[in-house]
């Protein structure tokens, strides 16, 4: 129900009409059109694609060109609580994690990486490129550096998985914690083709650099999340004064 003369803005109030009819629907499916929601509730069409632009914004709603509105697929949230792989987070989400290696060799360590890993530039790091998929749905696209005098002979079948598990439960060493930015950005050419999403697209970048539990670096990620399927949560208290 839409109240006209209510204090709340009437596209907001579209907005949690849309979301309630939504919940009936399924991933996919189109949802009425700016005109037909107009004429049901008598309002503007403007104020109609006000509420459904904020609704595609917020990913609840996706637009397809020339097709119609349809409901977004949920994104994928990760809390930023614990330190964990993308393979183990999505396994916790009750999704099937994939991964595509796109790239594997063994370089001089770049200047910009070498300073984060507390190595010299001419030490050998294994460089990677991975697409990370979860339930077929392409999710991220990394790029991994690691000091090979850590990991001897890093065998390309071990990058299908989780890093973090074979680095634990294979070499039996300790994870202990992991430094982590992350900002938003706009998708590359070269990153957009493997994620399936446009040039240009929102997207998120993040970079960790993950520790031993001796204070050693071993891993630099960076990392490109696809805006329209991951978003991270983190739960803040407030301090005691």
């Amino acid at each position: 129900m839409i109240i006209k003369d209510s204090h709340i803005p009437i596209y907001y109030q579209l907005e949690m009409e849309i979301k309630e009819i939504i919940k009936e629907l399924t991933p996919g499916d189109p949802i009425s059109s700016e005109r037909e929601f107009s004429e049901k509730y008598g309002i503007s069409r403007m104020t109609v694609r006000q509420a459904i632009n904020n609704l595609v914004a917020e990913g609840v709603l996706v637009r397809q060109r020339g097709k119609g509105t349809f409901v977004a697929t949920p994104k994928v949230e990760q809390e930023l609580s614990g330190l964990t792989s993308f393979s183990e987070d999505m396994r916790s989400r009750g999704l099937t994690p994939k991964t595509k290696i796109l790239d594997f060799k063994t370089i001089p360590c770049p200047r910009r990486v070498a300073s984060k890993l507390r190595i010299e530039e001419e030490e050998m790091v294994y460089e990677f490129s991975r697409l990370r998929i979860a339930d077929e749905i392409p999710m991220a696209l990394e790029t991994s550096y690691i000091p090979t005098a850590l990991i001897k002979e890093l065998q390309e079948e071990t990058l299908h998985g989780s890093i973090y598990e074979y680095v634990e439960k294979t070499l039996q060493l300790k994870i202990s914690h992991a430094t982590q930015t992350i900002e938003s950005t706009l998708s590359q050419k070269n990153e957009s083709i493997p994620l399936g999403i446009k040039e240009g697209a929102p997207a998120l970048l993040m970079e960790r650099y993950s520790y031993l539990e001796n204070g050693t670096p071993f891993e630099y990620v960076k990392s490109i999340y696809r805006g329209d399927r991951y978003k991270f949560v983190i739960d803040m208290k407030r301090s005691q004064s």
